[in-house]
């Protein structure tokens, strides 16, 4: 039977027991977080819980004591200067245990411990809780002289948003109007540039009909000068011929 047994020895001696927390204690200060069984975890934070206590006051007398249950010296370093300084406001429970199943080999309950302020992702869920308190009873009275001017409050309210309904209801009319108007003109402007574009093909249409025409009516030209001069040269050789025949005739008559 167990009585007044606390301590759980994880099945070693006492040399192979404080050798694996020291270790541990040293893996959790350097990476933050470890992966391991769930009674090795619990005997862990009843170890290293106080070293972080102790890294609170910086003095030589307190690293010995770190350092002789340690037995690293980079790991008292990152503990006094890194750790000892997000943990300063924290009044204990710096340790944090997350179940996460058991191990496939031998069903042992396994888990992840982690230094608390050293994880962003869970400081970040964790927010001011908002306290709700009660509203106290009112008396008769102070309901009937609260609902009176409740009324009364209403009937101002009510008048008061009329007048601004009514404000609302004219500037958006006025909105609407500029909007319109805004529209009007944009219109405008679009069928002035439109027709100003349709102007412009039509005069360009033109100008290239007439180099058409012009193109086409040269060789015509052409054609009837040339026509005039050959004819212009029939003639000059039917009037050469003439006095030939003539003087022909003349001596046929003769003889």
């Amino acid at each position: 039977m167990r009585h007044r047994r606390k301590n759980n020895h994880l099945g070693r001696k006492k040399g192979h027991r404080e050798a694996m927390l020291s270790n541990m204690a040293t893996s959790l200060i350097m990476h933050k977080r470890i992966y391991t069984t769930v009674p090795k975890a619990k005997e862990l934070r009843r170890f290293v819980e106080p070293l972080i206590t102790r890294s609170k006051e910086d003095t030589t007398h307190s690293r010995r004591v770190v350092f002789s249950a340690l037995r690293n010296k980079y790991a008292v370093t990152e503990l006094f200067q890194t750790v000892s300084q997000k943990v300063g406001d924290r009044p204990g429970g710096y340790t944090r245990i997350i179940k996460t199943g058991y191990r496939l080999g031998d069903n042992a309950p396994m888990c992840f411990i982690e230094l608390v302020d050293f994880n962003e992702n869970m400081l970040k869920e964790t927010g001011p809780k908002r306290t709700r308190t009660r509203r106290s009873r009112r008396k008769s009275t102070a309901k009937t002289a609260g609902a009176a001017t409740s009324t009364t409050g209403a009937a101002t309210s009510a008048a008061d948003t009329s007048v601004a309904d009514v404000e609302a209801k004219g500037e958006v009319k006025a909105e609407k109007a500029e909007k319109a108007k805004g529209k009007a003109t944009g219109e405008s402007t679009k069928k002035a540039k439109q027709d100003n574009v349709k102007a412009k093909a039509e005069e360009v249409q033109e100008v290239k009909a007439a180099a058409e025409t012009s193109a086409e009516e040269t060789p015509q030209a052409e054609t009837a000068s040339t026509e005039k001069v050959e004819k212009k040269e029939e003639k000059e050789d039917k009037k050469e011929e003439k006095p030939q025949d003539k003087a022909e005739a003349d001596e046929d008559t003769k003889g």
